[in-house]
């Protein structure tokens, strides 16, 4: 088993190149990336609802003319995703907007988690643990200035 906790601790580590935010940056980042992730939320329903009509068109829907808007919107929300993905954070859920700042805390890779319609960061997780592992970001802060 020490491969297994050896490639563990392997991918938590540290990617050279790779943007790290502190809490101070993510949430100062907030202003940008908050109108963002509103207009990628906006695109994304309208990408599923044009979707559902082409699946099940209203009398007088032209199949064409929505697979063109389709096209176009899955288009814009392709550049919203880089948009995102160019600031150095991760999106990891459309719907809720839920974002991810790749972060360091004790030499490892760890994520803050950021949520559409929160003023500020308030929670964080392990690379692995997802959104039901998200913890008190408060809690972070705390660890980290005890060290």
């Amino acid at each position: 088993m020490p491969t297994q906790n050896a490639s563990l601790t392997l991918s938590r580590s540290p990617k050279p190149g790779k943007k790290y935010f502190t809490a101070d940056e993510a949430n100062r980042s907030l202003a940008y990336i908050s109108p963002v992730t509103d207009d990628l939320m906006s695109c994304y329903t309208q990408v599923v609802n044009i979707r559902r009509r082409i699946e099940q068109p209203n009398e007088g829907d032209s199949r064409e003319q929505l697979e063109t808007h389709y096209e176009k919107t899955m288009d814009r929300l392709s550049d919203l995703v880089d948009e995102l993905h160019y600031a150095g954070v991760e999106l990891k859920d459309f719907e809720r907007g839920l974002i991810d700042f790749p972060s360091i805390h004790e030499g490892r890779e760890i994520y803050l988690c950021w949520q559409f319609g929160e003023e500020q960061l308030l929670a964080w997780h392990e690379t692995d643990a997802g959104y039901a592992g998200r913890q008190d970001i408060a809690l972070l802060l705390e660890r980290s200035q005890a060290a």
